[in-house]
This record gives C-alpha cells, sequence and structure tokens, in this order.
C-alpha cells in the first residue's frame, strides 16, 4: 500500500510517501517540506502549497492519503493555517478520488512508538528505525508526515484495525497476541472516542 501522509501548515507542511507491506515493512518512497513566505498573501500561500502537493501525487501515485487531524491551540493563526492546509490537501485527494483519513497526533505516536503522549524526537527516531534509515527525517515535519502514513497503512492493513479490536473488546485471546504498540493504538482509539462523546455530553 502506497500512503501520502501530510503534517498540514502553512509555513511548512511535511509531505511523506511510504509504501508498506502486509507484514508491516515500511519502505520510504519521498518525504520532503513544502514552505510558502510569509509575505505573500494568504491565497498565493496556499496556492504554493497546492502545487507541491499535487506535483506530489502525480509522480508517485498514492492509493491513499493521512492527514492530521486539526486540534484547537493557543495560536489562533496556526490553527487557520492548518485547517486551511488541510482542506486544500481534502480537496486535491477528493478530485482524485484518493480516500482520505484523519488522525489525531495521539493515535500517530500510539501506533509508531506504543505510546499516546511520546514526543517528536521519539517519533523521529522510530520513524527512522521503521524505515531503515540512517538519520531521522528533519525538520519535525517530515518525520510527522511519515509517521501519519505508516500509522495509516498499519491501521488499514488490519494490524490494529477493526477486526483486531472487535476481537480484543470480545475479551478473546488475541488481545494477549498483540504488540505493545497495538495495544496502545487500540487504548489510543477508545479514548477518543470517549472523549467524543463526553463532550458531546456536556454541551
Amino acid at each position: 500500500m502506497r500512503v501520502l501522509g501530510i503534517d498540514p501548515g502553512l509555513t511548512r507542511c511535511g509531505v511523506g510517501v511510504v509504501d508498506v507491506e502486509a507484514n508491516r515493512t515500511a519502505r520510504l518512497v519521498d518525504v520532503v517540506v513544502l514552505r510558502s513566505p510569509a509575505d505573500l498573501d494568504t491565497p498565493r500561500r496556499l496556492a504554493r502549497i497546492a502545487e507541491g502537493l499535487e506535483a506530489i501525487i502525480e509522480e508517485h501515485r498514492p492509493q491513499a492519503v493521512a492527514l492530521e487531524r486539526v486540534f484547537a491551540r493557543s495560536d489562533v493563526s496556526t490553527i487557520m493555517g492548518t485547517a486551511q492546509i488541510s482542506g486544500v490537501a481534502m480537496l486535491i485527494a477528493a478530485r482524485r478520488e484518493l480516500p482520505v483519513a484523519l488522525h489525531t497526533p495521539s493515535e500517530v505516536k500510539a501506533a509508531i512508538t506504543g505510546y499516546g503522549r511520546a514526543d517528536k524526537k521519539q517519533v523521529g527516531a522510530m520513524v527512522a528505525r521503521i524505515l531503515g534509515l540512517d538519520d531521522v527525517p528533519k525538520p519535525a515535519d517530515a518525520a510527522d508526515a511519515l509517521a501519519l502514513a505508516i500509522c495509516h497503512a498499519w491501521r488499514t492493513g488490519g494490524v490494529a484495525g477493526a477486526a483486531v479490536r472487535e476481537s480484543a473488546d470480545a475479551g478473546s485471546t488475541a488481545d494477549s497476541m498483540l504488540t505493545p504498540a497495538q495495544r496502545a493504538w487500540i487504548a489510543a482509539e477508545r479514548s477518543a472516542v470517549v472523549s467524543g462523546a463526553a463532550r458531546r455530553l456536556k454541551r
């Protein structure tokens, strides 16, 4: 499975492409950080990132796109830029009929490191290890994009997918066969569902 991972940002947008086999073996295809200068107006900055995303998709022909889910942060301008690039990326993918998945940072960290609160250094180190790289991809946006792509491929490949989750939820022996990373992934997903329900109840 070839996946395009995108760590959205208006100033820096991390983009990583990986090939992942059914046995979870992952191979780096390409990684780049697209940039747009702050002295341009927002429409032209969006257009510049969009051109880069389109070129990468045309060159590598991914089968799916994985994006980081946008969360509220203290810096409103950062939120806006991230959301705008996410929208651009989803539009580009939709026009090519590519499936798009959104993953929270904790989901990605759990899938890659086995710990939903891992820091960027830990994520980068594991990405390099998984892909067999001598060095950690830099800047962090690049490593994050690759982590998103690997996370999505592992999930949709069934490594910690619906069938495994269902058997684990049912209390079967499959739960004892999971790796720590897979168990952490399931826990992160359950936590996200509970948190979402709690937010809705508070409204």
